[in-house]
């Protein structure tokens, strides 16, 4: 049987662990991990559990996807190693300075535009030709609950994130005749690395507008796992919103 092989850019931090463990598990799948930060990424591949646990091989390279020569260099790793690449999850993104649009500055919306929003096409330019020549593929794309509604203070954030549900649509319908589908997660606030320094009452505060609660990085898992795999193959061009409710008032 063939195996699957799926590489993952933002690797590192609470939601691209999450990702990466399932898929490292994951029975007949190899990786290919990467991230900006060596040390996040390194945790990471430490969190992975040991070989009992792991199914396959893991393959890691550090990139900064708002080059699009380094998230070649992801896709051409996987094909290299395991002469395939089956799904390509773009998952990197940075948050923007808390503020309103008028005191943002020019570098703070060309910060997210590079990494959310070119990450995000870098990684379809990479994938594409690999996938087209399969005839088979899936792209996810990581985009925000924020790019469906409005976050106060989070401009450029936000429409970096509405850009990137538009991309996958637009990918979806540019590259279903080539059997690739292009699909994103909207996740809700779950909790990270960025809640560590904040006082109980704002993530309190956070937790209350999400009717379920706050969430974690493993309850967005699912949502990954089922349109990287076959069960969604009659899916294209979806936003998968996993928020807890928050969009829903």
């Amino acid at each position: 049987m063939t195996r699957r092989v799926v590489a993952i850019t933002g690797a590192g931090g609470a939601l691209g662990a999450a990702i990466s463990t399932h898929f490292a598990r994951e029975a007949g799948t190899d990786v290919v991990l990467s991230d900006l930060s060596a040390p996040s990424l390194d945790a990471t591949v430490a969190g992975l559990g040991d070989r009992a646990e792991v199914d396959g091989a893991v393959e890691t390279l550090l990139a900064d996807v708002s080059d699009a020569e380094q998230v070649e260099a992801v896709v051409a790793l996987a094909t290299e190693r395991f002469g395939r690449l089956d799904a390509l999850i773009s998952n990197a993104g940075v948050l923007s300075p808390n503020g309103r649009i008028h005191n943002l500055t020019t570098e703070d919306w060309e910060r997210a535009f590079r990494v959310n929003v070119l990450g995000a096409v870098n990684g379809i330019r990479a994938a594409v030709p690999v996938m087209r020549k399969q005839a088979a593929g899936s792209i996810v794309l990581t985009a925000s609950v924020s790019g469906i509604t409005a976050w106060s203070h989070a401009a450029p954030y936000c429409a970096t994130k509405a850009a990137v549900i538009q991309l996958a649509k637009v990918a979806a319908v540019e590259y279903a005749r080539d059997g690739i589908r292009v699909n994103c997660v909207c996740p809700g606030s779950f909790e990270s690395a960025i809640h560590r320094d904040l006082p109980q009452a704002a993530i309190d505060a956070i937790a209350a507008r999400h009717p379920l609660g706050l969430g974690s990085a493993d309850d967005l898992v699912g949502a990954y796992a089922y349109l990287a795999g076959d069960a969604s193959r009659w899916t294209t061009g979806s936003a998968v919103v996993v928020d807890g409710g928050y969009a829903a008032p």
